[in-house]
């Protein structure tokens, strides 16, 4: 049975404003604030929106590129610039900064953002489930997070690390108790034994080892040369990418909550696209500047749809168990130094699933399949390289 979608809803005006999201709205242009997205012009002006991504050009993105590519921000009067980060740009920073009208960043490193002072809201959790893995060889013995204990475990840090420290914590174990080993974001380490049990994500870095030769048999890595621990199955997941907006600007900024209604309509057509196109929309991806190789990029692209598909309540609409479980976890997991990631419970305005409800709302009455309940991922043949 399909749950509701019908959670806490906004305040009556802005409830009101959004029925208005269906059609295209007035360009009121640049007040100052961020970009000056306020909504699509009726005189066949396009209002700029800047989305900035947590990461280079690649499949992880891959429905924001469909959207772009198939035209449907621009259905919606809008013309969106991606932003490409990389290590030296945060997303959420970028968001309260002002440069950017929207970001894609993981829930616990936002939470942490939010207890420092940003004032930001998740207006749609994109990724339904964890793509976070910890592999180690086959034969090197760890294939639970108790055999962590006394093993070189890697992490790149930056945040990505709480899924680790969380899962140490439910077996009872602390960060002392494992050697942890900064990773570089890729597996090379792994794969010269520097790190015994790397973190990977489904679509990128456990590819990378499966794209690699096994010298012991000449032949690419399989999977039954690796122990593959993932952190949903030990109950340790936390949220990732989703989207997230300036909280006072949803509230206060004269058309902003249509445009961010126009903005996720065309953002669910975009993933839908990719879930139905997977291979083409690989070659988007490619062609918007991505240096991936190509069975590479269609992998990528088809374990992220694995994250979204089937969406249990229509894409980008959070459970709320989930997204409480990984605020308890953020509370009550220690890093490294005894501190916790957050101190307190985010605000309530942290959560709004009224601009993603809406959107969900707009485009099923379209006839457009937002849960994928008939998803089926489809099959990628990796090559050496990724090429």
């Amino acid at each position: 049975m399909r749950h509701s979608r019908r959670l806490a809803i906004g305040a009556s005006a802005i409830a009101a404003a959004l029925l208005l999201a269906a059609c295209t709205v007035d360009d009121g242009g640049d007040d100052g604030t961020g970009s000056g997205a306020t909504g699509g012009g009726d005189d066949g002006e396009l209002t700029e929106v800047r989305l900035q991504l947590q990461w280079l050009t690649q499949g992880q993105f891959a429905g924001y590129f469909a959207a772009q590519d198939q035209g449907y921000f621009a259905d919606e009067g809008l013309e969106v610039e991606i932003v490409e980060s990389g290590g030296d740009i945060v997303p959420q920073d970028a968001l309260v900064n002002g440069d950017v009208d929207y970001a894609i960043a993981w829930v616990p490193k936002v939470l942490g953002s939010i207890e420092q002072g940003a004032n930001i809201t998740n207006i749609a959790q994109i990724f339904e489930r964890s793509g976070t893995l910890q592999v180690s060889m086959a034969d090197s013995g760890i294939e639970t997070i108790a055999d962590f204990e006394g093993r070189r475990i890697g992490s790149w840090g930056f945040g990505n690390e709480w899924e680790i420290f969380a899962a140490l914590s439910q077996e009872g174990l602390s960060v002392d108790d494992i050697e942890l080993v900064t990773q570089g974001f890729d597996m090379l380490g792994f794969l010269s034994g520097d790190i015994e049990a790397a973190q990977a994500m489904t679509y990128n870095e456990y590819a990378q080892v499966l794209e690699t030769l096994n010298p012991d048999t000449g032949e690419l890595y399989q999977p039954e040369d690796l122990n593959v621990i993932d952190y949903n199955e030990v109950g340790s997941a936390m949220l990732q990418d989703a989207i997230w907006a300036d909280t006072e600007r949803l509230a206060d900024e004269d058309g902003f909550a249509e445009t961010t209604v126009a903005f996720l309509r065309a953002v669910i057509r975009g993933w839908v696209y990719a879930r139905d196109n997977p291979a083409e929309t690989a070659t988007i991806v490619t062609n918007a500047g991505s240096t991936l190789g190509e069975s590479h990029q269609l992998w990528m692209t088809n374990e992220t749809n694995r994250l979204i598909w089937p969406s249990t309540n229509g894409i980008g609409l959070v459970d709320q168990a989930t997204w409480d479980n990984t605020v308890d976890m953020a509370l009550q997991t220690q890093n490294e130094t005894g501190s916790t990631l957050i101190t307190a419970a985010p605000p309530e305005t942290a959560l709004d699933m009224q601009y993603i409800e809406q959107a969900l709302e707009d485009v099923e009455a379209e006839g457009l399949d937002v849960t994928g309940a008939d998803f089926q991922p489809i099959e990628v043949e990796l090559v050496e390289g990724g090429n």
